[in-house]
């Protein structure tokens, strides 16, 4: 459907797309670029209520936009769909998605090999990184605790490649609580940390042996509480050079993933 006029009710999903709590509000989020609306519409089990392109984003997208007939598409120049979301769109092309029903973060996980654990990582970015770590080596959940940023905003969202989208995750009221439960059914538990008294991942990640894995990595500047490091089986450490203090938290998380894969057949 074309659309010239950017005031078209049709188009009312798509205003103040930089406000996340508002489209939290609404139940809703929002995926920008063709790649990360190709994997919603193609690979993820959210439900789509509508998509915003430009005329070369429908053409690039007119496949699988093709196995949809059902879904609104509307098609707009590149000054109505800035006017309409309130700043400019990454490749011309958004769209709106349900935000699922919270998910029992036992369920989420229930069939897991690999799970990752976060507490009180804050900035999406980081999310979103970990979210497409997690999705390149086989992680089947993520848990997140209340602290920790939306998987769901626009912006972790498009730097997980869509990972976020794809990836089952859900939140947990304590961190160190469902560390507990965890370790408790089996799965070994590994505290991501700098502490020099730790195992180094190799190690620690070759002695599981077919174990599941979960994977706790903690607040960008301040690691894992006591509390989750004390309830983790293991604490493993990246070796890096003596002269930088800690890596990145999503790179720590590829660098444990890439370990933890190693020993999965």
């Amino acid at each position: 459907l074309l659309i010239s006029d950017p005031t078209d009710p049709r188009l009312s999903d798509f205003r103040n797309v930089p406000d996340p709590e508002l489209l939290k509000r609404r139940g809703v989020f929002v995926a920008e670029g063709r790649l990360v609306v190709r994997r919603l519409l193609a690979e993820s089990p959210y439900a789509t209520r509508a998509v915003m392109v430009t005329e070369p984003a429908h053409a690039a997208l007119a496949d699988v936009l093709g196995t949809r007939p059902d879904l609104p598409v509307y098609v707009v120049s590149p000054a109505v769909m800035k006017e309409v979301s309130g700043f400019n769109i990454h490749r011309g092309c958004l769209a709106v998605g349900e935000r699922p029903h919270p998910m029992a973060w036992q369920q989420a996980v229930a069939d897991a090999r690999t799970v990752v654990l976060l507490e009180r990582v804050a900035n999406a970015d980081n999310i979103g990184g970990i979210f497409r770590n997690a999705a390149a080596f086989g992680a089947r959940g993520v848990l997140l605790d209340e602290e920790s940023a939306d998987p769901l905003y626009r912006k972790a969202i498009r730097t997980s490649m869509g990972a976020a989208l794809v990836v089952r995750f859900a939140r947990v009221a304590s961190a160190a609580l469902a560390l507990w439960e965890l370790r408790r059914a089996g799965l070994a538990t590994v505290a991501l940390t700098p502490a020099a008294s730790a195992a180094t991942i190799r190690s620690t990640m070759d002695a599981l042996g077919a174990r599941p894995v979960v994977v706790a990595l903690g607040h960008e500047g301040e690691g894992l509480t006591p509390a989750a490091l004390e309830a983790c089986e293991f604490h493993a450490r990246i070796p890096i050079s003596s002269s930088v203090d800690s890596l990145n938290v999503a790179a720590a998380a590829a660098i444990a993933l890439y370990e933890c894969s190693r020993r999965i057949v």
